[in-house]
């Protein structure tokens, strides 16, 4: 309401201004201040434009009495500042005592997590005007002649000897013959050199690989991701001697070790860094001899592999009460490589996440003893086991789940589409109904939103990037984007969907969904925690550098730094502020656009947004200091704001990545529609709760002086992008593509494809049947087989048309087909519960 008010004493000050002496060239002095603004001139260059223009203004005689007056102070005050011993001696001394008592306090971790990874696109959204050259000209992410190999070779391979009702029900764990491949044909290489006798992919093909398992198999996906993500192969790569390496990394690359990575335990989840396990420096026994090594004590759980692990990469709190090692006491999380078979180790029980049955459980050590060179690095790399973490885990976390979501999401699509195109109700095909249209155009448009951010942050990890931040938003908005996903398959498969047994494709996907929401960073954590918290000092182009010049123990450097950093930090507040109010105002209609054509307004938006978004960021940060680390409702809304312009970016750079092709600008448009209108209703959230309301009034009117304005995408855009996966068309294909779509009898995402395309060539047939027989009287069969049949005697199709259709009818009620079994075929257990523990059958145990 306030934003609306003072928008409008804005328009009428400006039509009173207009009707005065002199309104006319007010308005122009008015108008060129904010262009200097809205252009971020540096402050000495700002102060003499703003000389000349008040010269001239004064020339002109418009300014007269205390509004004259108001200016030349303005203009001295200007001066004064770009002196900057007198600045920092009235001004920047006095505020950096009271900005120290704003810090939030920040733990060693806290500082490691920030200083983990590299800034990119993120950094850019900070600064209200994003340079689109940088991402637009960002090699596409492409995969070598090799890669594509793999993926048609070995991947296809491995796809095709998977079968989910097998795995999850019958035998709770892949094939002999699945694993056999996983390990030796180098899924688990995919991330170690070739010098160690790995395939040493990029993380697009890493990326590309999981996402086709994953439309196969969770299961597999899942036990295939490990391995290649944080574990002791990416922390043998980036940090282990070159011992270790020679030892560990072919052996992995071979299959011959199993690895595993033990973090978690009962006490200690999403706050990792609170492990309680620990490691005691001492002297004790190894192969016969008296050496310095650790005693290890530890409980872990939800470890996948574990139960088949033969080397375990485990994370503890070091500490050196003999100083043995010659330094401190507590030495801090340490990350070491332990074999299975050490002395001490409880392992190989398994937890049941889900019905979903990848290798995952818990491990136990009482007074384990190994070497100090079992550390990761060797003894040097002694309490650095977080920083290793947090920054393999910025690269890792962009890849195994968003990549896993994205594979399972494109095939709830592919499926989908052919089924509402194949399920016919009421005579019509249920994917026709508006209200199925809407649930799959929002299938489309997420899936092409997944896959976007997906591959494109890969292409920036290959070109030498390591996104933290990123990595956080798709693991966060992916897995909440695939949750949807699977949801809205279920919807439309209805009870398809839910009747568990081998012909259902859809089901053990929808079960494993909440594990990828929970692992890597619970979700709730990853977006009321880590995105802004991160994002707003890792990315903003002022916050670290002032908060490092704060705390800099030489006095007079610190004040000099943080100075400069200041007053810069004014600036480009002022100037979003400006940059908000006016493109809100024009709709962002004369932003400059990267791009011509039918996207270019999306960039224009995006731009908008960059600059509302830091601004609003500059006054929380500046009113609530470190207050704001615990209204996490505000931060995380700031953290989705943030997120709908990465992958709004995002989109955009994958349309043009793939040639900005025609046929997929409905979803291209259905996908930036749906994150902009998210971003305003995440901003319009972040100022109806900002608990300073004159505030919040202030920037609703710099940040909406004409309301909301974004809406989400309409149905006659659904119904277009909804068409485009109901009918077999080559923009169906491009959108799902990578997934395991061949046609073989137990493919059901193949059958589904060769039924929607039998569907499309027998309309016309089907068509005829209703218009020649139903209409007229000749045909009254109610089921298709008696329809046909009648038709065949009717003489209104041939008998080979009779045939293809009953063809057709078998096939279609195959798919749509569910499973029953006999009572006895649903239980676990051979005998009643009672007679079971009567004979001392085990039960489950808690991890």
């Amino acid at each position: 309401m306030l934003g609306a008010v003072v928008s409008l004493l804005v328009v009428l000050a400006a039509a009173y201004a207009l009707t005065q002496v002199g309104g006319v060239i007010t308005l122009a002095f008015v108008a060129a201040v904010l262009f200097l603004a809205y252009r971020r001139l540096s402050l000495l260059a700002f102060t003499v434009t703003f000389t000349v223009l008040l010269a001239l203004y004064t020339t002109a005689g418009a300014p007269a009495g205390l509004w004259k007056g108001l200016l030349w102070v303005l203009l001295a005050g200007l001066w004064l500042l770009n002196v900057r011993t007198l600045r920092k001696a009235l001004i920047t001394r006095p505020f950096l005592g009271a900005y120290l008592k704003l810090l939030p306090t920040m733990s060693q971790t806290e500082k490691e997590a920030l200083e983990a990874g590299t800034v990119w696109w993120d950094g850019e959204l900070f600064t209200g005007a994003p340079d689109w050259p940088k991402l637009l000209n960002a090699r596409p992410p492409k995969l070598s002649a090799e890669e594509q190999a793999f993926l048609d070779g070995p991947c296809e391979e491995l796809c095709r000897m998977l079968d989910e009702w097998n795995i999850t029900h019958e035998r709770a764990d892949l094939p002999p013959e699945a694993w056999e491949m996983l390990k030796t044909r180098g899924f688990f290489a995919m991330i170690i050199p070739k010098k160690y006798g790995g395939m040493e992919f990029s993380a697009y093909a890493h990326s590309c690989v999981l996402a086709k398992i994953s439309s196969r198999s969770p299961t597999a996906a899942s036990n295939a991701a490990v391995p290649n993500s944080l574990g002791p192969a990416e922390l043998l790569n980036h940090y282990g001697t070159e011992e270790q390496k020679n030892y560990y990394l072919p052996r992995l690359a071979r299959g011959d070790e199993v690895p595993c990575f033990a973090l978690t335990g009962p006490r200690a989840g999403s706050d990792a860094a609170a492990i309680p396990d620990t490691g005691i420096v001492c002297r004790g026994m190894w192969q016969g001899s008296q050496i310095t090594g650790i005693r290890l004590n530890f409980s872990k759980r939800y470890i996948t592999l574990a139960p088949i692990a033969t080397v375990i990469g485990l994370a503890f709190r070091l500490f050196d009460p003999d100083k043995l090692m010659g330094g401190k006491v507590d030495v801090g999380i340490t990350v070491a490589l332990v074999p299975r078979h050490t002395p001490g180790i409880t392992i190989g029980r398994r937890h049941f996440p889900l019905n979903v049955p990848f290798q995952n459980g818990p491990i136990q050590g009482h007074d384990v003893f190994v070497p100090l060179d079992f550390i990761i690095g060797g003894p040097a790399m002694a309490g650095s086991g977080w920083r290793m973490l947090v920054e393999q885990l910025s690269v890792g976390r962009c890849i195994s789940l968003p990549s896993n979501t994205t594979g399972a999401s494109k095939a709830g699509v592919w499926a989908t589409g052919a089924y509402a195109r194949i399920r016919t109700q009421f005579n019509t095909p249920v994917g026709r109904f508006e209200g199925v249209e809407a649930v799959i155009a929002r299938m489309v448009g997420l899936t092409y939103t997944m896959d976007a951010g997906r591959s494109v942050t890969a292409g920036a990890i290959d070109g030498g990037e390591k996104p933290s931040v990123p990595s956080a938003m798709l693991k966060y908005h992916v897995t909440e984007m695939g949750r949807q996903v699977a949801n809205d398959a279920m919807d439309v498969h209805g009870g398809k969907g839910i009747m568990l047994g081998p012909k259902n494709y859809l089901a053990r996907g929808y079960e494993v969904t909440p594990v990828a929401i929970t692992v890597e960073g619970a979700n709730l954590l990853t977006r009321n925690l880590i995105i802004f918290g991160q994002g707003a000092i890792r990315c903003h182009p002022f916050v670290l550098r002032e908060m490092t010049a704060a705390r800099n123990p030489d006095r007079a450097a610190g004040v000099d730094e943080f100075d400069k950093a200041l007053f810069a930090h004014i600036g480009f507040t002022i100037s979003n502020a400006v940059r908000s109010f006016l493109m809100a105002l024009t709709h962002a209609r004369f932003t400059r656009a990267p791009v011509t054509g039918g996207t270019a307004r999306y960039y224009q938006h995006i731009v908008r947004f960059s600059a509302s978004f830091a601004f609003a960021v500059d006054v929380a940060m500046l009113t609530l200091g470190g207050y704001l680390k615990k209204k996490e409702g505000l931060s995380a809304r700031l953290g989705d704001v943030l997120s709908a312009m990465y992958l709004a970016s995002m989109v955009l750079k994958h349309y043009e990545n793939r040639g900005r092709n025609e046929e997929e600008l409905p979803v291209v448009e259905w996908a930036c529609r749906n994150l902009l209108y998210h971003a305003q209703e995440q901003l319009h959230g972040f100022l109806r709760n900002f608990p300073n309301r004159l505030l919040a009034g202030i920037m609703r009117g710099l940040i909406f002086p004409r309301g909301l304005v974004y809406s989400a995408p309409d149905d006659r855009l659904g119904h277009r992008v909804a068409a485009l996966v109901t009918a077999a068309t080559v923009t169906r294909e491009r959108l799902c593509e990578g997934i395991y779509w061949t046609l073989e009898p137990r493919n059901p995402l193949g059958l589904l494809q060769e039924a929607l395309l039998l569907a499309e060539k027998l309309e016309p047939l089907l068509k005829r049947i209703r218009v020649e027989g139903v209409k007229t009287g000749r045909v009254t069969a109610l089921d298709l087989p008696g329809q046909i049949q009648q038709a065949l005697a009717a003489q209104i199709v041939s008998e080979t048309e009779a045939a293809a259709l009953r063809d057709y009818d078998r096939k279609t009620l195959e798919l749509i087909n569910v499973d029953d079994f006999a009572s006895e075929e649903l239980g676990t257990r051979a005998q009643p519960l009672e007679a079971a523990e009567s004979s001392g059958a085990s039960r489950p145990r808690v991890a």
